[in-house]
């Protein structure tokens, strides 16, 4: 009997105070909300491909070296880690298939960016 009153004792204690932390969390919450809805659909697509490629994009750039995106910067990566690791001049072809899967996932990178800045540039100005 002296557990059940005291368990009655804290219940409500314990609802409150998971009601203050729910209304906190949910406050602390909303700038963080905005700011991935002002990221908008280039993010979910970035995302999405790093899902795909199975390489975030840190990673692809990372593998090839890259320290911005520029096309002709990934394609010359590309070429010379390409080349280097071919199997016949003694390469390795899980490093060659890994310069390849961080070449696709910076090409959907800049792919996405594209389709980013052409909605940015069709928005009308309010």
């Amino acid at each position: 009997a002296v557990s059940d009153s005291s368990s009655r004792k804290r219940g409500p204690g314990l609802a409150v105070g998971r009601l203050k932390f729910d209304s906190s969390l949910c406050c602390s919450f909303r700038p963080s909300q905005a700011a991935a809805d002002a990221r908008g659909r280039a993010g979910h697509q970035s995302a999405a491909a790093s899902n795909l490629s199975g390489l975030s994009l840190q990673e692809a750039q990372q593998i090839l070296n890259i320290s911005k995106l520029s096309r002709e910067e990934i394609q010359k990566n590309f070429d010379h880690l390409f080349k280097v690791n071919d199997k016949s001049v003694g390469g390795s072809f899980y490093l060659q298939s890994k310069v390849v899967r961080a070449k696709e996932r910076l090409d959907e990178e800049l792919k996405i960016q594209a389709q980013d800045e052409n909605e940015k540039r069709q928005k009308p100005k309010t």
